[in-house]
């Protein structure tokens, strides 16, 4: 994070020096939740438990790319022959001796992605069966490489990234089609190490943990097909172009069977961390849900039902001061042409019901530091920040309509700025309770 530390504004308006204290807490929690799931660790766990004797080559795909590709190489040193590391851009860190390190689109892939692709497929069609294959995936590879399918464009891809990013589908449905619309995803990178094998250390930011759907699965075989992918987009109404529906009517599922895949970091981990960094503060921990799927608005109506009904003494079994805790990822339905992500939203929903309280603090923060298309890892509130916005004559309804969460809470001084924090593992918010 920047300067090691998450940067947090408290407020454009006077607070209470309680309500200021727990804003400093809930910085602490954030800054040491990220330094906690750093994936330097679930890559050096992931070494110690596979073998690897044979020549390398090192091919790390995601948000947290740079960081497992930097891990590896102090680890694995004049083994690796070559590497290559594909992130999105602001998120290398330098140069890494052997690696090639390409930036590139996301959440819309872009022409660097079909180029990093490209790169990637280039390197793993000249392994040979004396090779062995490291692949360091996390989250944001379904994007970052991106390679289009026969008789498909990078315009196709970005069309239809689009619409299923608008349409409130979940990550499990939107990489249900676009395995069946790339080149590279859904197994189709294990299929081009052949002859060689290998192993994938993977980071998990989806719901489930499941190495088919992280990055969309390029080294697992995929288990879905036509059907699978007519049902998403019967169920979100998807107005698609017929070429593209000519590609997923053709559907058929990939079977590989040489590479090891090994989750090792998850949203588990990242509740775990915040809950131990809660207690580290003060406050006693409760971790709600870690498998969170629900639309960003009613999980942040469901924050702000918890912080009224804790306050007013509804629960004798809760200890204060607490700190309440749910992970997963939510989604968005976009209606307005507003700017923002999902744990802004929820931030701004549960700030409107949260006005009047005392004594509560709210974050929600997405744990790579990009929520959404914006600069911003997510938001702070607390039970004054709706009257904050409203002195300076703002329309907290109007915000929330237009889905303009980020400019709603940059007003008041309370976005989340991390900067690229070289993990990815699904999101956390967390409500800090005192009496």
């Amino acid at each position: 994070m920047h300067q090691e530390e998450a940067r947090i504004k408290t407020g454009n308006g006077k607070l209470s020096d309680e309500l200021s204290s727990m804003r400093r807490d809930a910085v602490a929690i954030i800054r040491g939740t990220i330094e906690d799931v750093l994936p330097t660790k679930a890559v050096r766990k992931a070494l110690r438990e596979i073998t690897l004797e044979r020549p390398i080559y090192v091919l790390a795909i995601g948000k947290a790319a740079w960081v497992m590709a930097d891990e590896a190489a102090r680890i694995l040193g004049n083994h690796i022959v070559e590497g290559i590391v594909v992130t999105k851009y602001g998120h290398s860190k330098g140069e890494i001796p052997g690696f090639r390190i390409i930036e590139s689109g996301h959440p819309m892939p872009d022409e660097n992605s079909v180029m990093a692709a490209s790169e990637v497929l280039k390197m793993a069609d000249k392994m040979t069966e004396n090779d062995q294959a490291l692949i360091l995936l996390s989250g944001g590879g379904s994007s970052l490489a991106e390679i289009p399918a026969p008789g498909l464009t990078l315009e196709d891809l970005r069309n239809v990234t689009e619409v299923l990013l608008k349409c409130g589908a979940d990550i499990v449905e939107i990489n249900t089609l676009r395995k069946h619309l790339s080149g590279i995803k859904g197994g189709k990178l294990a299929k081009h190490i052949l002859p060689a094998s290998g192993c994938a250390v993977i980071l998990s930011d989806v719901v489930g943990n499941h190495p088919e759907m992280i990055a969309s699965g390029p080294t697992y075989t995929d288990n879905t097909d036509a059907d699978d992918v007519m049902e998403v987009i019967k169920k979100h109404n998807l107005n698609l172009s017929d070429n593209v529906l000519e590609v997923l009517k053709e559907s058929r599922k990939t079977v590989v069977c040489n590479v090891k895949n090994i989750v090792e970091g998850s949203v588990e981990e990242l509740c775990h961390a915040a809950s131990a960094h809660a207690a580290k503060q003060g406050y006693t921990p409760y971790i709600i849900a870690s498998d969170i799927g629900c639309e960003a608005k009613e999980l942040g109506k469901r924050f702000a039902s918890m912080g009224w009904e804790y306050l007013n003494g509804k629960s004798k079994d809760v200890r204060y001061p607490c700190a309440f805790i749910i992970g997963g990822e939510t989604v968005v339905k976009v209606t307005g042409d507003g700017l923002g992500g999902r744990n802004q939203e929820i931030a701004l929903y549960a700030a409107k019901g949260l006005k009047g309280l005392d004594n509560v603090v709210l974050f929600s923060l997405a744990s790579d530091g990009t929520d959404g298309p914006t600069d911003a890892a997510g938001g702070i509130v607390d039970g004054l920040t709706v009257q904050r916005m409203e002195d300076i004559g703002m329309d907290v309804e109007q915000y929330l309509y237009n889905n303009d969460a980020y400019h709603a809470l940059k007003s008041v001084g309370d976005l989340i700025i991390t900067g690229p924090t070289g993990t990815n593992l699904n999101d956390v918010t967390v409500m800090l309770v005192k009496k």
